[in-house]
């Protein structure tokens, strides 16, 4: 999908559906506004349910004042207009009010946006607005002074979040990273104390590259890969829908015969990935034109030595990667389905997949088919794309009754003899 030729009033009709759709903001709450060529100002109206809305509903203030629509402007539209004027390289601004980030905005504090790689680069780091009454010119004034100094995503204080972008779209990918480490870093904290990556980690992690590999034009496209590619898009949109993948984050690869096997493509929208976006590696070298996921070196070595295994996923939901965040072991014997489908959870140092793929490959057998990496991502293998991906759905929802029940009382594991039941009755 080419977003940039999207008419302004669409992308900001599919971009508040999706914060809303997400559970990001409310019926009345949060604004979006992108400045065209022309110097108007496109943004959501005062009044209209956010979740409902259409291309129709979407108002143009022109450089003059003019009001262009059939409603007003947001009242929030003094704020957008000021950072638009501070900040001639910001185009698009979104303004929302995502749990996660309102519960740091009314402790006035900003996420920590070293607990994972990438989100430093993605968001850049935070500032914080002072309180203003919402729909003021005082408030505008106090959000636009942040931007000045530099900063595209701004909290405010008891209110929300700011995100300035060259694009509505870069502008929303900021916002979900930094609401998602919202959430893991308020979950991290439910089961003990987040460790914070280095700086010599940040710095390790921003030197990955793409690995070197000789391209390929397919001949062919047979039956079982293009079921595949299908398969992989239908389970890669639901794990968007899920939350257990980010616009940015999230792999899927499915093998096909020999040494061949699909990967997801890097820097693709997630939630709009189709099936031709799909990476075909055969042999070591890559589909022509396009790029596959950094981790695609970890998948190949895992396939090679692992021929039971048909399926990977590397994923960053919140609840598991909040025991990858903390020191905190992930214990599966919580409930049958969950031993029976996870097994053992090692925790492997971070940087492993990029620096020691082949040593992060020899780790999975069939008793451990999942791993979690040290504030970076959890590995899932299976022996297709549904198991894969049913195991990431176990691992995440298992993590997330596991911090539930913290706050409930002592947590009694299955024990040793009933473990020993499941393991004969499952052959496991």
């Amino acid at each position: 999908m080419n977003f940039a030729m999207l008419h302004p009033a669409d992308q900001i009709m599919m971009m508040m559906e999706r914060i809303y759709g997400y559970g990001m903001t409310t019926t009345s709450g949060g604004n979006l506004s992108i400045l065209d060529d022309n110097g108007a100002i496109w943004i959501t109206p005062a009044g209209v349910d956010k979740g409902s809305l259409s291309r129709k509903d979407i108002v143009c203030v022109q450089p003059d004042g003019t009001v262009v629509g059939n409603y007003k402007p947001s009242s929030e539209f003094p704020f957008h207009e000021l950072i638009y004027r501070s900040r001639k390289d910001i185009k698009a601004v979104l303004h929302a009010h995502p749990p996660a980030l309102v519960a740091f905005s009314i402790v006035r504090q900003t996420p920590n946006i070293y607990l994972l790689p990438g989100v430093k680069q993605i968001c850049g780091e935070v500032g914080m607005a002072e309180y203003g009454l919402p729909g003021s010119a005082q408030l505008g004034e106090r959000i636009a002074s942040v931007f000045e100094r530099g900063f595209n995503t701004v909290m405010l204080e008891n209110h929300g979040i700011v995100v300035g972008g060259e694009n509505l779209f870069k502008a929303f990918m900021a916002f979900e990273t930094l609401e998602f480490c919202a959430r893991l870093q308020i979950k991290a904290n439910r089961i003990g104390e987040p460790v914070t990556l280095t700086k010599e980690q940040i710095e390790q992690s921003g030197c990955k590259k793409h690995p070197d590999m000789e391209e390929f034009a397919p001949s062919r496209f047979g039956s079982r890969e293009r079921e595949a590619r299908r398969e992989m898009c239908a389970l890669i949109h639901r794990a968007y829908d899920q939350k257990l993948f980010t616009s940015t984050q999230g792999t899927f690869s499915q093998r096909l015969e020999g040494r061949s096997f699909l990967i997801t493509p890097c820097d693709k929208d997630r939630k709009y990935l189709e099936a031709d976006d799909i990476v075909r590696i055969d042999d070591g070298r890559k589909e022509a034109g396009k790029i596959p996921s950094r981790s695609v070196l970890l998948h190949q070595s895992i396939y090679e030595k692992h021929p039971h295994i048909e399926s990977i996923v590397i994923a960053h939901p919140p609840n598991i990667m909040a025991f990858a965040a903390t020191k905190e072991p992930f214990d599966s014997r919580t409930i049958p389905e969950s031993y029976i489908l996870l097994r053992n959870i090692p925790k492997l140092p971070f940087g492993a997949p990029f620096l020691q793929p082949q040593a992060v490959a020899d780790v999975f057998r069939p008793d451990t088919p999942i791993a979690m990496v040290e504030n970076d991502c959890v590995i899932v293998t299976g022996s297709g794309l549904l198991n894969a991906f049913d195991r990431l759905e176990v691992a995440e929802y298992s993590s997330k009754a596991v911090i539930s029940s913290k706050c409930l009382g002592e947590i009694i594991p299955i024990d040793r003899p009933q473990i020993a039941e499941l393991e004969r009755a499952f052959n496991l």
